[in-house]
């Protein structure tokens, strides 16, 4: 659950449009998106089981949930500017090579180690950009920039997989589309000179002594009351939108009489913009009831959504309505998890300890990937969107349960991070 980190500092007021940011942001979204859009729909198409469409996805997933342990790297060493256009070219490498690798089994650890290989690089697009935000806008910026960047990352992410898809369906070359594809990522960072320069930041005298810090700092965050419910956050299966990613491959599609066009719509382009408007819905939502109560409601709604459409005849018309609200709830609650988490970590390193806790967050997504992959195999699609439901009841329970344990416990307080 990527999103915007918070803003420690406050230097004079950035003068371009937050846009800027979404701009340099899209090619983190897009990376993943060509391959939870994209490369899982088509592997059924090429001889893939779902569960190897599913595995691709979980595999573009696994740097994400381990990123933090790197991040110091990118804070400590060269400037935000430099680590955009390096990790910006070898995300467009990894895009075209990912087009223009034929699917199949007999390329499946081929484009599994490709996807591997671009999701690493698109991290470190993800530190710049952050490391930029978090230099550059004062903290009464904080919503209106965070809003942009998640607009950059989940609007990337259905943009990029829908002209991904739309592509490779029409184009036999896949070096074509790979071509495409690179010099649109590429293109991006047209938008790099509207943004001052930000230097690394010095944490520490080497890069292990400031990934040990950093350790330190979000160890502090985790014993604290409100610190420990946000690690929890990070690892219970409510409102993850991983279903999206099963319900987008062609054998899965299919039950709902639903083809590429409607995929690449549905998932892709349109989805895209949904989910960027639930982001900002999302966002206002928490003002006014809280993110800890919006994380909740918004994790019901998605659960009551996934039991409709199981309950409901497959039709395309289900289809098309039942993933814009799943994609819109999505929205909902990546927004409600950023709200959260920036409540927690307070100043202090937190484009860093950002990263701690959004690398956790994707560790439900990556298994719930997996697991309603199974699910489909076994038992259908509705057996998967009633597991999707069941899941994220138990996460809600587990969560207000421990909000429970927490509340009566002998903990300390919050007291703002440092």
């Amino acid at each position: 659950m990527e999103a915007a980190p918070a803003f420690p500092h406050a230097p004079p007021r950035f003068s371009r449009h937050p846009a800027v940011f979404a701009i340099l942001y899209l090619p983190f979204g897009a990376t993943g998106g060509f391959v939870t859009v994209a490369l899982a729909f088509l592997a059924t198409k090429h001889g893939l089981s779902v569960e190897q469409g599913a595995l691709l996805v979980a595999t573009q997933l696994v740097p994400q949930m381990r990123k933090f342990l790197w991040a110091p790297l990118a804070d400590s060493t060269l400037s935000r500017s430099r680590w955009y256009v390096l990790s910006v070219v070898l995300c467009a490498l990894g895009m075209f090579t990912m087009a223009a690798v034929p699917l199949g089994q007999g390329t499946f650890k081929l484009v599994e180690f490709v996807v591997l290989l671009a999701a690493v690089a698109s991290t470190f697009l993800c530190f710049a950009v952050e490391g930029m935000v978090a230099h550059l806008t004062p903290p009464e910026d904080m919503g209106r920039v965070g809003g942009w960047l998640q607009a950059g990352n989940l609007g990337g992410s259905g943009i990029g997989g829908g002209i991904g898809l739309w592509l490779l369906t029409r184009i036999d070359q896949g070096w074509v589309t790979g071509l495409i594809l690179g010099g649109l990522t590429l293109a991006c960072a047209c938008a790099l000179p509207l943004v001052p320069e930000v230097r690394k930041d010095m944490l520490g005298s080497t890069v292990f002594a400031a990934a040990r810090h950093t350790l330190e700092e979000l160890w502090k965050i985790a014993r604290r009351r409100e610190g420990a419910l946000c690690a929890l956050l990070c690892f219970v299966p409510v409102g993850t939108g991983a279903a999206s990613a099963v319900l987008g491959q062609a054998e899965v599609a299919a039950h709902w009489g639903v083809g590429a066009d409607t995929v690449t719509l549905i998932q892709g382009f349109l989805g895209g913009i949904v989910a960027m408007v639930g982001c900002v819905a999302g966002g206002y939502g928490c003002l006014r009831m809280g993110a800890k109560v919006g994380y909740i409601v918004y994790g019901a709604m998605m659960a009551a959504t996934t039991l409709a459409m199981a309950l409901i005849p497959e039709t395309p018309s289900v289809y098309v309505v039942g993933c814009l609200l799943y994609q819109f709830i999505t929205g909902l609650t990546y927004a409600a998890f950023t709200a959260f988490v920036l409540e927690v970590i307070g100043a202090k390193l937190a484009a860093t300890k950002y990263n701690g806790f959004a690398s956790l967050s994707n560790t439900p997504i990556w298994y719930m990937g997996l697991v309603l992959a199974a699910v489909e195999t076994g038992f259908g699609t509705k057996g998967l969107l009633v597991a999707e439901s069941a899941f994220g009841v138990v996460g809600i329970l587990v969560f207000l349960a421990a909000t429970r344990v927490w509340r009566t416990a002998a903990a300390p307080a919050l007291t703002p991070a440092s």
